[in-house]
C-alpha cells in the first residue's frame, strides 16, 4: 500500500514480474531525494508521501472490506502507541450492537480480578480500544487480556489487532487481511531484514478457512522499500529447519538413569540434529577435496632452483606469526592493566577517559560489579551531563583517580537538576588538571624472532630473482594448508557432535559429583536424583544452591527474591543502572550464588562448555516485594515490568519452587519454605492466571 492506495506486488498472471507502479514510486523516490526532498532531519530520513498513516491504512482496508486484520508491529511500545494513535485520530471499527457484546465479555472475563489489579492494568484505556474494535497483542499483556482480545478476534468482533510476531506462532487468530509496517525488525542486538520463512509466516495469518477464498498480505510503503527484494521474499517456496536440540543436565541424568550412558548416547546420535551436522559433512568434504587438489597446483608454481621454497616460505610464516602473536599479547597485557584499574575505580572518582570521541573528564557514579569474573562497566556521568556505563572498548590503557568529589546524598542520576549540579562541579575540579596519555611501551626486539629473520636472510632462496613471484604463490599455497585444517576440523568437529557434547555434559557431571564412573559404568549419585526433578534453564547452578545450603534459613519471600535470579532474564540495556535489591539475606544468598555460578562456569569452560547463563538480579526485588504482600499497583509504578512479563515470570519462579520442593526430602524444612512461598506468590492476579491454566 502506497498512500492510500494498494498495488498487486505481481503483474497478474505473470507472477514472476513485478508491478511497474511500484518500481515507477521507486524511480520517483530517488528522484526527490537527489532534488533535496529527501534531506535527512536530526539523523533521520524524512516520511515519504508515499507511507500511508497507521490510520489511514486501517480506514482503507475497511472500506475495501479487508478487516479483520492483524498489523505486525515488532516492538511491544509500538503496538501500544499504534493504539493510542488510532484512538486518537477517532477510529471507529464496531457497531452499537458489537461494542455491547464486546463490553459483556470483557467485563465477565475480568469479573474476579481485584478492583487495584485492573486499575493498574490500564483496565479501562484497553477496554476503550476493544469497544472500538482496537487493540493490542504481545508478551507484556496480561495473559487474561490477551485471551479476551484472541476469543474476540476470533468471533469477528476485533477488527485490527496491533501485534508482535509472537503471534504468528502457535494462536489461532486467523484474519482476513495482514499489514507488515516494515520488512525489518530488531533482534534483540540489531536490525535486521525479515527472512522468506518469518515473511511467510506472518503473512500465512491472512485468510480464513471456510470464510475467505484468499487473504490479503499488506506491506506498507516505507522509504528504503525494493520491491524486487519484496517479490523475492513473496515467492519462496521451500525453508530450511534447523534443529536447536542440545543435551541438558536434567536430560543427561534422567537418560544415564534410565537406560545408561552408552545406550543414551546412541539414543540422541539418532536425532535430527545429529543428521543435519552429519549431512554437513557431505558439502565440507567435497569442499576438502577441492582445497586438496588446488595445493599440490601451488605447491608446482612456487618450485624455486636454488632450494626448498616451501620450507622458506613456512620460516616467513612463522616470523610474522610470531610478530602479530607479540603485537597481540602487549595489547591483552594493556586491556588486563585497564580492567583492573577500572575494577580500582570507587564512588566519587574523577578519572580522564584518554582519546576518542568521548574523551575527558567524568565522575564515577556506581562502580558497577564486584565479581571479578564480570566485565568492569563503571556507570558515570561526563562533563556534558551524560550518564552512562563506560565501555572497556573505551578503555585501551590503565587509568587512575585523579581527584575524588563528593556525591550528594540521595543523588538522582535521572534528575536532570542533579546531573547539571555534580557535572558543574566536576568542571570545576578539571579545569586546572591536566593530564597525559599514558605512552605504550615497546616489547623491544624479540629474540626469536631476531633469529628467524636471520634464517631467512641465509636462505639459499633469499637470493632468487623470481623470489616474490614464488612467494606469491607459496602464499596461496599455505592459505590452501590452512583452509583444509579448519575444514578437516570441522569435519571432525560435526561428525557425532551430539554425542560428544552429551559426554561433555557427563564429564562436568562427574567432576561435581552427579554421576560416578563404577567399573566402566556411569551411575547416579544421590545429588544426581535431585537433579532429576530440576528442569529449570538453570538446573545445575539450581541443584548446586540446594547441595550448598545456599536458600536453607530463607525465608519465604527471601527464598522466592533469589529463585527469581536463576530464572529471570532482563530487557534492559546495560548501560541501565544497577537493579534495586532488598537487604539481609537476600543480598548474602545472591552473592553466594553468584559464586556458585562462577564454580558452575569454570567447571563447563574446563570441559569446553557454555551452558549456565549468569544470574540476572532484575526481578528480585519486585518478587520479594509480592511475596510479602506489596499490591501489583505499587510494584509496575515502581519497575519496568509489564503486568504480562510480571505474571509470566511470576508463574516461572512458582514453576521452579514447585521443582524445588519436589527435589528436596519429604522432611526437610526448606521444602515447606517453598511450599509457603508458593502461597505467597499464587494471588491475585497471579492467581487467576493460574486458574486459566
Amino acid at each position: 500500500m502506497a498512500g492510500t492506495r494498494r498495488y498487486d506486488l505481481f503483474v497478474y498472471d505473470q507472477e514472476s514480474l513485478v508491478n511497474a507502479g511500484l518500481e515507477q514510486i521507486v524511480r520517483d523516490e530517488v528522484r526527490n531525494e537527489r532534488m533535496g526532498g529527501g534531506r535527512q532531519h536530526n539523523g533521520r530520513r524524512p516520511r515519504s508521501a508515499h507511507t500511508p498513516w497507521r490510520s489511514d491504512a486501517i480506514d482503507r482496508l475497511a472500506r475495501d472490506g479487508l478487516l479483520p486484520s492483524i498489523y505486525f508491529l515488532f516492538s511491544r511500545a509500538g503496538c501500544d502507541d499504534a493504539v493510542k494513535q488510532c484512538m486518537n485520530a477517532g477510529l471507529k471499527l464496531t457497531s452499537q450492537s458489537e461494542r455491547v457484546t464486546i463490553r459483556a465479555a470483557a467485563l465477565e472475563a475480568t469479573q474476579n480480578l481485584p478492583p487495584g489489579d485492573l486499575a493498574a492494568l490500564g483496565y479501562e484505556e484497553w477496554l476503550a480500544g476493544l469497544e472500538r474494535g482496537i487493540s493490542a497483542h504481545h508478551a507484556g499483556l496480561l495473559p487474561l487480556f490477551k485471551e479476551v482480545v484472541e476469543d474476540l478476534f476470533q468471533q469477528g468482533l476485533l477488527k485490527v489487532v496491533f501485534a508482535t510476531e509472537t503471534l504468528a506462532l502457535g494462536i489461532n487468530m486467523p484474519a482476513r487481511s495482514v499489514v507488515l509496517e516494515k520488512l525489518v525488525k530488531w533482534n534483540g542486538e540489531m536490525h535486521v531484514n525479515l527472512t522468506p520463512g518469518e515473511y511467510t509466516q506472518l503473512t500465512g495469518r491472512a485468510g480464513r478457512r471456510g470464510i475467505d477464498i484468499e487473504g490479503h498480505g499488506v506491506v506498507l510503503w516505507h522509504p528504503g522499500l525494493d520491491p524486487r527484494a519484496l517479490a523475492g521474499l513473496a515467492s519462496t517456496r521451500t525453508y530450511p529447519l534447523k534443529s536447536s536440540f542440545q543435551p541438558s543436565y536434567n536430560m543427561a541424568v534422567n537418560l544415564v538413569s534410565r537406560i545408561g550412558h552408552h545406550a543414551a548416547r546412541e539414543i540422541l546420535e539418532t536425532s535430527f540434529a545429529q543428521f543435519q551436522a552429519d549431512r554437513s559433512v557431505v558439502g565440507l568434504a567435497t569442499s576438502l577435496r577441492k582445497h586438496e587438489d588446488a595445493l599440490e597446483g601451488y605447491r608446482e608454481a612456487m618450485q624455486c632452483h636454488l632450494g626448498d621454497f616451501e620450507e622458506y616460505a613456512q620460516i616467513r610464516e612463522d616470523a610474522n606469526r610470531r610478530e602479530k602473536d607479540l603485537t597481540r599479547d602487549a595489547a591483552g597485557q594493556r586491556r588486563e592493566a585497564a580492567f583492573t584499574s577500572l575494577r580500582a575505580l570507587r564512588v566519587g572518582d574523577i578519572f580522564i577517559i584518554p582519546g576518542g570521541r568521548r574523551s575527558g573528564p567524568v565522575v564515577v557514579l556506581d562502580p558497577g560489579s564486584s565479581n571479578p569474573r564480570d566485565e568492569p562497566r563503571p556507570m558515570v556521568l561526563t562533563a556534558d551531563r551524560q550518564v552512562r556505563r563506560i565501555s572497556t572498548v573505551e578503555i585501551t590503557a590503565p587509568v587512575e583517580a585523579i581527584a575524588k568529589i563528593r556525591i550528594p546524598k540521595g543523588f538522582n542520576a535521572r534528575n536532570a537538576q542533579s546531573r547539571r549540579d555534580l557535572a558543574a562541579s566536576l568542571r570545576d575540579l578539571t579545569a586546572d588538571l591536566s593530564h597525559e596519555r599514558t605512552r605504550r611501551k615497546s616489547s623491544g626486539d624479540d629474540a626469536e624472532v631476531l633469529e628467524m629473520r636471520a634464517r631467512i636472510r641465509h636462505h639459499p632462496c633469499h637470493g632468487c630473482s623470481d623470489r616474490e613471484q614464488h612467494a606469491r604463490w607459496a602464499e596461496r599455497y599455505m592459505r590452501a594448508k590452512r583452509e583444509i585444517r579448519d575444514l578437516e576440523q570441522r569435519v571432525e568437529g560435526r561428525t557425532s557432535s551430539i554425542g560428544r557434547r552429551f559426554d561433555q555434559v557427563c564429564e562436568v557431571l562427574s567432576e561435581l559429583g552427579y554421576l560416578t564412573n563404577s567399573g566402566g559404568t556411569a551411575k547416579i549419585t544421590p545429588p544426581g536424583k535431585m537433579l532429576m526433578g530440576l528442569y529449570t534453564e538453570s538446573d545445575l547452578l539450581a541443584g548446586q544452591c540446594l547441595r550448598e545450603g545456599t536458600w536453607r534459613g530463607l525465608s519465604a519471600p527471601e527464598l522466592a527474591g533469589a529463585v527469581s535470579a536463576i530464572v529471570y532474564e532482563s530487557r534492559r540495556s546495560e548501560d541501565d543502572e544497577s537493579p534495586r535489591l532488598p537487604g539481609g539475606a537476600v543480598r548474602e544468598a545472591l552473592r553466594e550464588m553468584a559464586a556458585i555460578w562462577g564454580m558452575v562456569h569454570d567447571a563447563e569452560a574446563r570441559h569446553g562448555l557454555s551452558i549456565t547463563r549468569p544470574l540476572d538480579a532484575g526481578f528480585v526485588w519486585a518478587m520479594h516485594r509480592w511475596a510479602s504482600g506489596a499490591t501489583l499497583q505499587s510494584i509496575l509504578d515502581s519497575t519496568d515490568l509489564t503486568a504480562g512479563d510480571f505474571v509470566r515470570w511470576t508463574r516461572q519462579v512458582i514453576d521452579v519452587l514447585g521443582q524445588v520442593s519436589v527435589a528436596l526430602e519429604s522432611d526437610d524444612p526448606m521444602r515447606f519454605t517453598a511450599y509457603e512461598a508458593v502461597d505467597a506468590i499464587n494471588r491475585g492476579v497471579i492467581a487467576y492466571t493460574s486458574q486459566l491454566e
